[in-house]
């Protein structure tokens, strides 16, 4: 049945280029962080963001990683991986956004009883961000050099609520500017949970010794400044989890 599927024109359409199926392991950033998890990682993105720490998603580097699966085959390699049926899922990129053939996999997973979670930066719509049990939009601030679509991210966000569904913010703080620049998505969105997360400028860095007192000074700094204005109320700030524990290493986030 599966190799006959397989040669389907149709099957063929439907197949989702993948780099990475890894885990368990934990989620290293955002609403669900801490959380256990399997991820499946996605290949292309519509932004070149300057500190990406996934720019082999998109810039050509992991281009004989990608394979082409259906999901079926990704569900297989998900249970594969510790001989269970996963019961939390995270999509990750790139931007899995611009795959509409996800829906497949979302509807095959979540039948088998698994969570999924999701980020993109909220710059392009799909129907089924509306069968993700845990979207996260993650709009970049300045010092990526991306420039927001304001009007793409504000209708998202209008039909997720309309939708019902659960949905959170989260930006990247990297200094002063991104930070003002959180402050605005805020203001905008107040009743959107909502994500700080200072950010990681050292990915060349291989040593995790050396990496992580610089990255427990950028949470600091980034706490202080949050407690200090009294205009980030209601807001989280988080680390960047997985580079704690395992540095800027390719798939940091396995075993």
């Amino acid at each position: 049945m599966l190799k006959q599927a397989a040669n389907d024109p149709a099957s063929r359409a439907a197949r989702i280029p993948v780099m990475e199926i890894f885990g368990p392991t934990v989620q290293g950033e955002g609403m669900v962080v801490g959380r256990k998890t399997r991820f499946v990682r996605t290949a292309g993105c519509d932004y070149r963001c300057s500190w990406c720490d996934s720019a082999f998603t998109w810039d050509g580097t992991g281009k004989d990683d990608i394979r082409q699966l259906t999901p079926d085959d990704i569900i297989r390699e998900l249970t594969a991986l510790d001989g269970s049926a996963p019961d939390h899922v995270t999509l990750s990129g790139g931007n899995p956004a611009l795959l509409p053939q996800l829906g497949a996999l979302i509807a095959a997973l979540r039948a088998a009883g698994a969570a999924v979670a999701l980020e993109t930066q909220g710059s392009k719509w799909q129907d089924w961000f509306l069968e993700i049990d845990e979207l996260t939009l993650s709009p970049k601030p300045p010092s990526s050099g991306m420039t927001t679509d304001w009007g793409a991210l504000e209708r998202i966000a209008l039909r997720l609520a309309q939708g019902g569904r659960r949905f959170s913010l989260k930006v990247v703080i990297f200094d002063e500017i991104d930070l003002a620049y959180a402050s605005e998505v805020h203001r905008r969105y107040p009743g959107i949970p909502f994500y700080l997360q200072s950010g990681n400028d050292r990915l060349g860095e291989q040593d995790r010794m050396r990496l992580l007192p610089y990255l427990l000074e950028r949470y600091e700094w980034l706490v202080d400044r949050v407690v200090a204005d009294p205009g980030l109320r209601d807001v989280h700030v988080l680390p960047q989890l997985h580079t704690w524990i395992w540095g800027n290493k390719k798939r940091r986030l396995e075993r």
